[in-house]
Parts: C-alpha cells; structure tokens; sequence
C-alpha cells in the first residue's frame, strides 16, 4: 500500500463505511483460518502502524526506495517480499477490493490447493458476454453480422485484481510472475470483485457495500 495514489488521494486510508478503506480486507484476511500473516508492503509510516495496532497477523514489509513510485512493477514488489519470507504459497490481494468476502477467499484458496496437480497458479476473473470491440472499430469477439444475443456470445474473462495464488516455485519458473504458466481462472461475482481505481468505484463499492449492510 503506497501513501501516494495517483487517482485518489490517500486512497488506503480513506474513510469506507466509518473505517479506512484497507480495513475492510485485512479484516477478511484476518478471520480466515486459512492465512497465517498478512504481509503489507508499504512506505507509509501511518500505514504501518496502524495496521499493527489493529490486526495481529500483519507482518510490515517497509518498502525499499528502489520499488516506490508510480511505474514499479507489481511483481518486482512481489520478488521482494517472498525473498523475505520462508513460506512457499502466497496469496496477493490489495487493499481497494473492499467487497471480497472470506468465503469467496477461502473458496479460492480450497480450488488452488485442490488443483495443483494440473495448474501452479490462480487468479480471479470476472465474466463478460458482451460486445467488444478494437479502438479502430474491428469487433473483437462478434460478427455484427450475426448479431447474436449477448447471453449466446463466447465468454471473454477479465483478470479482476482481487485474487492471485500462486507459490514461490512457480512464480520463479514464470520469470517473476504472479500468474504461472499454467494458471486457474477463478470466476467471481461482479458486484463482490468490484476494484477501486477511480473515486467512481469508490461511490459504487460503497453503495454495494449498504446494501449489504441493509439486506442482512
């Protein structure tokens, strides 16, 4: 978790249903019986700290100058912090997912585990059935031709951010890569998968999240 974000301004820390924004999956995290530590890779001071006062799995990777700023890649991060830990299986989640729930999560973790034998790594994704189209108006998925009905269109999958599995051995045998060679799709909820980027995910996620609240 960055203390800058480009889109939306202290993002992490943000309020979301009366509690900063990276609460709502550290929570998820910390219920689940299946995850040992919650390793949170930061530059933020307030961050840091407020994660250890508040979740007793956390473990603080302080995030060298080397890997801050806005173009880091996602996976150098990674290679740093599975160099600083003896285990071998890594969930990576972030902390603008704010919907995902434990089951889902542990759902996720039991396919991963119970697939090894022909897949290394998972990855979550969202379905779309609808048409899709190149900026240079070529269709991509459709013949506007036969103008299907989007139900019958073949399903096209959208890595949603939420989840990725994957192990040491297998992210080292990717080239450094959190998706392996041979990953699983793990096909979420929309609503559940939404992922904050812009401030209007963030109004959407909040709203989903109140009517949850409501409907239980």
């Amino acid at each position: 978790m960055k203390k800058h974000s480009e889109r939306i301004s202290k993002k992490n820390l943000r309020l979301f249903s009366g509690y900063p924004l990276y609460h709502m999956i550290a929570r998820v995290l910390t219920e689940s019986s299946y995850v040992d530590k919650i390793i949170i890779n930061t530059d933020c001071p307030a961050i840091a700290e407020d994660a250890l006062q508040n979740f007793f799995k956390v473990v603080i990777h302080e995030r060298p100058l080397s890997l801050r700023g806005d173009m880091v890649p996602m996976n150098d991060i990674i290679g740093f912090d599975i160099s600083r830990s003896p285990s071998e299986h890594f969930l990576q989640t972030h902390s603008t997912n704010p919907l995902l729930t434990r089951e889902t999560l542990e759902q996720a973790i039991e396919t991963y585990f119970g697939n090894l034998a022909q897949y290394d790594s998972l990855f979550s994704v969202s379905r779309l059935q609808t048409r899709l189209y190149l900026e240079s108006g070529k269709p991509v998925n459709h013949d506007p031709a036969i103008l299907l009905r989007t139900q019958d269109l073949p399903p096209l999958f959208e890595e949603n951010s939420n989840i990725y599995i994957f192990s040491k051995s297998s992210f080292q045998e990717a080239g450094k890569r959190r998706i392996g060679v041979r990953p699983k799709l793990f096909e979420m909820n929309k609503l559940e998968a939404i992922d904050i980027d812009e401030e209007e995910d963030f109004i959407i996620a909040e709203a989903v999240m109140q009517f949850r609240m409501h409907k239980t």
